[in-house]
C-alpha cells in the first residue's frame, strides 16, 4: 500500500472480517434449542429426535450460504426492476431462510413464531474477533472508518453497539439499493463520503469483495480469517501473485499471535498501539 498516497477512508466488510458470525450463531442456536426442548412439552417427538442429532455448526454454515445466494439473486432481480423497489433486506432474508432451513431439517415446531423472529436477530449481536475493537479505536484516530456491508442499517448499528465498533459512519448496501459486489455499492459509498474511489480502501476477508472494489478503483486490504475465504487455494495464490491486493495480512504472519488480523493492519499503518512496536 502506498505510503505516498494512503487512503483517506477505511471501509470495512463486517461479517467474517470484523465479527465471528460462525461461533455466535452456532452457539446461540444450540443453546436456544436446548432451552426449547427442556421447557416445552408440545414439541413433536419427531422434531425432538431430529433436534438431538442436528449439527448446529453445519446449520449455521447453511444459513450463511443462503445469504450468499440471496445477495447474488437480489442484485439480478433489483437490476431487472430498475432499482430499489425490489430491494429486500438481509433481516428479511435471515427470517425467511431460517424458516425454510428448519423445514428442510424437519425441525418445524422447535420454536414458535415469536422465538423464530428473535432467533433471526442473532445477526445483530455477533461477537467480534478479539483484535477488532482495539484496532478500530486506533485506526479511527488516523482514518475515516466506515462499514461497507450487505447488512441492513439497523443490523449494523446494533452490531456496532454490541461489539464496541467505533465507526465514523455506518454505510450499508441498503443505502444504494444493491448488494456487494455490485459496483453501485462501492461507487455509491465513495460518493456518499465525498471522496474519489482511489481515496478509499476496502478491508475484507473475502477476495471476491476486494476484487470488485479494486475494479472500482479502491485500494484493497486483505485480512485473512479462519474458514472465511470462499476461493480455492489456487485462486488465492494467483491473486497474491497478480498483486492487486495492496496490503495482505495472512493467518501465518509472525505477529498475528500478538496483534491479530486488524491489529496487524494498525501496526503497518503505525497508528495507536501498532505504532509502538
Amino acid at each position: 500500500m502506498s505510503c505516498i498516497n494512503p487512503p483517506t477512508a477505511l471501509l470495512f466488510d463486517v461479517f467474517g472480517t470484523l465479527v465471528d458470525w460462525r461461533t455466535t450463531v452456532a452457539e446461540t442456536l444450540s443453546r436456544q434449542a436446548a432451552i426449547a426442548l427442556n421447557s416445552s412439552s408440545s414439541i413433536p417427538t419427531s422434531v425432538r429426535l431430529f433436534a438431538s442429532t442436528v449439527s448446529w455448526s453445519d446449520f449455521a454454515q447453511e444459513w450463511r450460504d443462503t445469504y450468499k445466494n440471496f445477495t447474488a439473486a437480489q442484485n439480478t432481480s433489483s437490476t431487472k426492476a430498475s432499482g430499489k423497489s425490489a430491494f429486500k433486506t438481509v433481516d428479511q432474508h435471515h427470517h425467511e431462510s431460517l424458516v425454510c432451513l428448519l423445514a428442510e431439517h424437519k425441525l418445524t415446531g422447535l420454536w414458535n413464531n415469536e422465538q423464530l423472529h428473535a432467533l433471526a436477530q442473532i445477526w445483530h449481536f455477533l461477537d467480534p474477533w478479539t483484535d477488532t475493537s482495539p484496532a478500530l479505536h486506533d485506526l479511527g484516530q488516523s482514518f475515516l472508518t466506515c462499514t461497507l456491508s450487505n447488512g441492513n442499517v439497523s443490523l449494523l448499528r446494533d452490531l456496532a453497539a454490541h461489539a464496541d465498533l467505533p465507526f465514523s459512519r455506518i454505510l450499508s448496501s441498503e443505502h444504494f439499493g444493491a448488494y456487494k459486489p455490485s459496483p453501485v455499492v462501492y461507487n455509491g459509498a465513495a460518493e456518499h463520503l465525498g471522496l474519489r474511489n482511489e481515496q478509499c480502501a476496502l478491508v475484507a476477508a473475502h477476495l471476491s469483495d476486494l476484487k470488485a472494489a479494486r475494479e472500482c478503483g479502491y485500494q484493497t486490504i486483505y485480512v485473512e480469517r479462519e474458514d472465511e475465504e470462499d476461493w480455492a487455494v489456487e485462486e488465492v495464490m494467483a491473486a497474491r501473485r497478480e498483486g492487486w491486493i495492496d496490503m495482505w495480512i495472512s493467518l501465518d504472519e509472525p505477529r498475528m499471535s500478538k496483534w491479530g488480523g486488524l491489529g496487524e493492519v494498525r501496526a503497518r499503518f503505525a497508528v495507536g498501539d501498532g505504532g509502538r512496536r
